[in-house]
C-alpha cells in the first residue's frame, strides 16, 4: 500500500494528508468533548457544530500557511514537527475564539484536551509513516558500520538516513569514554567487536569517517580493517569538506592511506624564492607532474604562469583547472598564458621565453611510459634528450635564472630506453651547467607518483571492479610511491636550493621515498579493501585471482634513486643532493652530434649500442625482445 502511495504525485498525497488531518483536528475535538462530559458527544446546537467546523477548517489554512504540507513525510525532521506544534497551538487558539465568538458550548478544558490529541495524532502519525517507510527501506539498504564516532561521524549517520543506499547499524570508535553511548539511535562500540558485529548485524561494508586523522593512523586503521570480509570505503578529506564536498560522498580507500606516509609542511621560503612574483614557465604542463606543478606554482603567486604544451586538450583542460582555481580562491593578480608548442622547436621556445620574459623553469615534458618509449625509441630520444637540450638552450638565450628538470629514478643504472634517455638529459644539463653561469641548472629525481598516467592503481581497480584478475609483472617486483602534490612541492624546493648560497648549480636532487612498496602486496591490500578475497592455491574459492605475466620489455625488479654514494643531506628533510659523474660541455656536444645523425639515419642498432657505450650505465634488460628491435628498425 505504502509503495502505491509513493507513486502518487505530489498534489495527491498533499490532497490525502488535508482530508487526514482533517479527520484527525475533528476527531480529538470530539474526543476532548466526550471525555470532559463523559459521552458519547454530539453537539447540540448550531453554535457548536459552527465553531468545531469553522476551527478544522481555519487550522488546514494555517497549516497550510506554515508550509507544513511541503514537508517530505519520510524526510520528515525537528523543524517540521515544530512547525505541527505552532500549527496545533494555533487551532487550538482559533477553537478558543470561536468558541467564545459564538457563544459555542466547549469549555476550556476540552480546548487543552484537544490540544493534546491533536498534537499527538497529527505529529505522531507523520513519526509513524516515516518510521514505517524507514523500517522497509531498511530491509533493502545495504547495512554498514560507521568507523568514527565524532562529528563527521554523526553527520555521515544523519546523511545515509535519510538517502536509500546504505543503513548505518552501528558506530566504531577507539574512544573509550564513548563506549556503549547512543548516538542518533546507534550504539558505539570497540575495535575488538567489529568482527563479532560483521556477522551479527549482517555488515558489509565499513565507512572511514575519521577525515583528520594523519596519515599514519589512517594506515594503522587500515591495516586492522584489511582481514575483514567487507569493502572499506572512506569520506572526503578534511580539506575536500571544506571545499564543499558532501559529506556521503563515498569514495575508495587512497593508497597513500596504506603508505602511511605524512607529507612535511613545505617550507615557504624555498616554494616563494623562484616563484612568488616572477614569470615561471612549465613545459609539459598538461601532464600529470606539470598540472600539478601549475597548481603549486599558481597559489604561491607568480606575476605570470605560463603554461607549455604540445596537447591540445590537456592544455585546455589544466588552463580551465587553472582559472577555476583562481576563482574559487580568489587569485586575480596571476597571468595565465596557455602555449601549444613543442619543446624539440628551439625556435618557438625561445620565442615564448624571450616574449614573456621568463625567470624560472619547471621542465616536466616527457615521453615516460618505458613498453612505449621501446618500440619508439628515435621519437623518445628526440623528445627527452633533444628537447630537454633545445629548452635549456633557448632558456640561456633568453637569461631564463632558474631552469629545473623533472627527472626519475628510472635514470639510475638504466635498464630501458626511457631512463636511459632521461640519464642522459641529465648529463646534458650539468655539461650546461658548467659552459655557463647565466641560467641555473638542476634535476630532481624521484620514483612513482600516485595517480599519474599510467599509474598501476586506476588498473587495479578496474581490474578488481570487472571482477579479475589483477595482472602483476612479478610477484617480487618492488616501487618506490609519491603523492603527486608532495613530489610537485618538493621539485619546485629542491630547485629553490640549487644556485643559493649553497647550492653551485647542475646539482641532482633526490627525492626521499620512504620505504620501497611490493606491487603484489599492494593488489592483495587492494582486493580485500574493496570487500573481495584473493584466489590462490591456498584460497581456491576466492573472488579475484593475481596473474603474473612476467617483465614488461625494460623494466627493472627493484627502483634506484642513487648512482653513488656521495650524497648530502640538504636544509630540508626529504631532499638530498648527490655528486654523480659528468661530462664536459666539448665532450657532451660530441655524443649528441653523434646521436643525432644516428637517429636521424634511423640506426637502431647504432643508438642502442651509443646509449650503452655513453656513460649512463645502461644495460639492456633481457626483457626487451629482438621482436622490440626489429619493429623499431623498420
Amino acid at each position: 500500500m505504502f509503495k502505491r502511495i509513493f507513486g502518487l504525485s505530489r498534489a495527491q498525497k498533499n490532497l490525502i494528508a488535508v482530508i487526514t488531518d482533517i479527520g484527525f483536528l475533528l476527531f480529538s475535538i470530539w474526543f476532548a468533548l466526550s471525555v470532559r462530559y463523559e459521552t458519547f458527544y454530539i453537539p447540540p446546537n448550531i453554535e457548536t457544530w459552527a465553531a468545531i467546523i469553522g476551527s478544522t477548517l481555519l487550522s488546514i489554512l494555517i497549516f497550510q500557511q506554515f508550509r507544513l504540507y511541503r514537508a517530505i513525510t519520510r524526510y520528515i525532521g525537528q523543524k517540521a514537527l515544530a512547525v505541527v506544534w505552532l500549527g496545533v497551538g494555533s487551532s487550538s487558539l482559533v477553537l478558543f475564539s470561536l468558541s467564545r465568538l459564538l457563544s459555542a458550548q466547549i469549555p476550556a478544558i476540552a480546548i487543552v484536551s484537544y490540544a493534546l490529541m491533536a498534537l499527538l495524532l497529527v505529529g505522531g502519525s507523520r513519526m509513524l509513516v516515516r518510521s514505517i517507510v524507514q523500517r522497509s527501506q531498511m530491509r533493502e539498504r545495504e547495512r554498514v558500520l560507521i568507523y568514527g564516532a565524532g562529528a563527521s561521524g554523526r553527520q555521515l549517520a544523519q546523511a545515509l538516513n535519510n538517502a536509500a543506499e546504505f543503513q548505518p547499524v552501528a558506530f566504531i570508535d577507539d574512544d573509550t569514554t564513548l563506549h556503549r553511548s547512543n548516538m542518533l539511535g546507534l550504539t558505539v562500540y570497540p575495535e575488538q567487536q567489529i568482527e563479532a558485529l560483521i556477522s551479527s548485524k549482517h555488515v558489509s561494508r565499513i565507512l572511514l569517517a575519521v577525515p583528520s586523522a594523519t596519515r599514519a593512523q589512517r594506515k594503522a586503521i587500515l591495516e586492522r580493517l584489511e582481514p575483514l570480509p567487507v569493502q572499506v570505503q572512506s569520506i572526503p578529506g578534511m580539506n575536500d569538506l571544506i571545499s564543499g564536498r558532501e559529506i556521503d560522498t563515498l569514495e575508495e580507500v587512497k593508497v597513500e592511506d596504506l603508505l602511511g606516509r605524512d607529507p612535511v609542511p613545505p617550507f615557504e621560503h624555498l616554494m616563494d624564492k623562484n616563484i612568488r612574483g616572477k614569470v615561471v614557465m612549465v613545459t609539459g604542463a598538461g601532464g600529470s607532474i606539470g598540472s600539478e606543478l601549475c597548481r603549486q606554482i599558481l597559489r604561491y603567486y607568480p606575476k605570470t604562469l605560463v603554461l607549455y604544451e604540445l596537447s591540445e586538450f590537456t592544455l585546455y583542460a589544466i588552463e580551465n583547472d587553472l582559472q577555476r582555481i583562481c576563482r574559487h580562491e580568489n587569485i586575480s593578480c596571476v597571468s595565465i598564458v596557455p602555449i601549444m608548442g613543442s619543446i624539440q622547436n628551439r625556435v618557438r621556445v625561445e620565442a615564448v621565453m624571450q616574449a614573456f620574459k621568463v625567470q624560472t623553469v619547471y621542465h616536466a615534458a616527457a615521453y615516460k611510459h618505458v613498453p612505449m618509449v621501446e618500440y619508439n625509441v628515435v621519437e623518445a630520444i628526440f623528445n627527452n634528450v633533444f628537447g630537454t637540450w633545445r629548452t635549456a638552450e633557448a632558456a640561456i638565450s633568453s637569461g631564463v635564472e632558474s631552469f629545473v628538470l623533472v627527472s626519475t629514478d628510472k635514470a639510475v643504472r638504466p635498464t630501458n630506453v626511457m631512463g636511459a634517455t632521461k640519464r642522459l638529459s641529465e648529463l646534458v644539463l650539468q655539461a650546461l651547467a658548467k659552459r655557463q653561469d647565466q641560467t641555473c641548472f638542476c634535476m630532481v629525481r624521484f620514483g612513482n607518483v600516485l595517480g599519474s598516467s599510467g599509474s598501476v592503481i586506476p588498473k587495479f581497480r578496474e581490474q578488481i571492479a570487472a571482477g579479475g584478475p589483477v595482472t602483476v609483472t612479478n610477484k617480487d617486483i618492488t616501487r618506490y610511491f609519491m603523492t603527486i602534490p608532495e613530489a610537485a612541492q618538493l621539485v619546485i624546493q629542491a630547485g629553490a636550493m640549487s644556485c643559493s648560497d649553497k647550492g653551485r648549480g647542475g646539482e641532482v636532487f633526490v627525492l626521499d621515498m620512504g620505504e620501497p612498496v611490493k606491487i603484489n602486496d599492494l593488489a592483495r591490500k587492494l582486493i580485500r579493501l574493496m570487500g573481495k578475497s584473493v584466489k590462490d592455491a591456498d584460497h581456491p574459492t576466492g573472488d579475484i585471482e593475481i596473474t603474473y605475466n612476467g617483465l614488461r620489455p625494460g623494466e627493472k625488479l627493484y627502483e634506484e634513486l642513487l648512482i653513488g654514494d656521495n650524497v648530502r643531506e640538504t636544509e630540508h628533510p626529504r631532499i638530498r643532493t648527490a655528486s654523480e659523474i659528468d661530462l664536459s660541455w666539448p665532450e657532451m656536444e660530441a655524443l649528441l652530434n653523434q646521436l643525432d645523425a644516428d637517429c636521424r639515419a634511423f640506426r637502431i642498432d647504432a643508438v642502442h649500442q651509443l646509449l650503452q657505450d655513453a656513460p649512463l650505465a645502461f644495460t639492456s634488460n633481457d626483457g626487451i625482445s629482438d621482436l622490440v628491435w626489429q619493429a623499431c628498425k623498420k
